[in-house]
Order: C-alpha cells, then structure tokens, then sequence
C-alpha cells in the first residue's frame, strides 16, 4: 500500500501571511490524520517563510502517523531531525533561496558527504530518504551512502503526463526498479495531483509514499480538506 504523507507549508504559509494563528497548522495536521492521511510533511526552512521551528517542535507532540520532516543538512536541520527524532529525514539539496525543492541529489558526486550525514541521522533512530532526480545511478548511489529510501523528484513527470503520459514515466519505472533491486524504499513527489498521481502508482506498483502539499491544498479550497484527502487516497488504491 502507497501511503499519503501531506505537505502542510502551505497552510503555515496562509498562516504567515495574515500573521496569528489562523489557520492552526497543528489542527490541521491532526485534522489530516483523522481524515485518513497516512503521514505529515514539512520543510522547515531557514528564513521560517513557512514552517517554523516552532511548529515542528509542537507537531512532533502530536503527529501519530509517520512525521516527515525535509530539508538540507547543514548544522540547523541536524539539530532539528536530532532533537524531533521523526519518523523519516528526507535530503534535498537546495539552498536556503529557492522558492521550492527542484532538483535532486548528485549522490555519486557528493557521496562522502551524503554517508556521513546518513550515518548520523540514522544514529537517531530516523529512516533516510534521499531526493533524487529520476535516474538509475542516482538510486544506486543513495544505496551505497547508506540511505533506506530515495525520494523520486516528480516535476518533469507532471509536466509531461497531459501529452505523452507513456513516455513522462519511463524514467521513473527505470529509476524505482534500480531502488528496488538494491533494496531500497520508494518515495515520490512535487507537483502531483488528482490527474496524474494513479498513473504513477500503477506503473510503481512498489511506491512506499507520496508527499503531496500544493495541489492537494488548493483542491481543498473547492472539495475540502476532509473528501480532497479521501479522492486522494483513492487514486493510491487499486
């Protein structure tokens, strides 16, 4: 079974920009889990634009499903994956001026940086999962730093499914089969949806979870937040 972890940024962004406390960003990620999401997601990042610290400290009290927690591993994250002690740490290797996670990890490149960070979030008793772009070596390469998963970067299969669905996930077939032969976990996400998200978990059969927080945020504004999470987990579903 794929799991559905939600990404609340964007609620703690909506949040941010009215200033207080509304919407609760702690609610909602109860509220998530009473309607059936699997996992919660955040990206707290250093200018605090959306999750603060503040935040994980009060979710990591709370969340009863699996807490996700993304981000780059300078001394900050550390820290945090340290002191929360989540469920699963996933790497991105974007720096602090990104508007958002677009790319993933060169763990051939940076593979002795990439082990010893391993080694110590594992020390924690926390699950890796490193984001990657959607390339055979790339999986093979988390492996041998020691990762348990790798996170599949899904941007360029959302923009390509409308017009050649077949061809947007050849790759990615490509990419999980070499995770799964060497043992790793699955994990995808960015930008899918309600239109695009079954496709790829028909053609992974073995996807272990998705990280979905945009879309599924701005569906809730139509369907609300309680029946978008459902559709979404139908779509997971065979």
């Amino acid at each position: 079974m794929t799991r559905l972890s939600v990404n609340i940024n964007k609620i703690a962004t909506l949040r941010n920009a009215r200033g207080g406390n509304n919407p609760d960003v702690v609610k909602t990620a109860m509220d998530c889990e009473r309607f059936g999401a699997e996992g919660i997601t955040v990206h707290p990042r250093p200018d605090e634009r959306h999750i603060r610290y503040s935040d994980v400290m009060r979710l990591k009290d709370v969340v009863k499903t699996e807490f996700n927690i993304e981000g780059y591993p300078d001394a900050r994250y550390m820290k945090i994956i340290r002191d929360v002690k989540p469920a699963q740490a996933t790497l991105v290797p974007d720096g602090p001026d990104v508007i958002t996670s677009n790319a993933g990890w060169d763990t051939v490149k940076h593979q002795a940086l990439l082990k010893d960070i391993v080694a110590e979030l594992k020390s924690y008793g926390t699950r890796v999962s490193i984001f990657v772009n959607p390339v055979a070596a790339m999986a093979e390469g988390a492996a041998k730093v020691g990762a348990d998963r790798i996170e599949m970067y899904t941007e360029p299969y959302a923009q390509q499914y409308p017009s050649n669905p077949e061809k947007a996930i050849v790759s990615y077939v490509q990419c999980a089969n070499a995770a799964h032969e060497a043992g790793l976990g699955i994990n995808a996400g960015h930008d899918l949806d309600l239109n695009n998200l079954r496709f790829l978990k028909q053609s992974i059969p073995y996807l272990d979870e998705v990280s979905i927080g945009h879309a599924l945020v701005c569906d809730a504004l139509y369907y609300g937040l309680e029946n978008t999470i459902q559709l979404y987990l139908h779509q997971l579903r065979d």
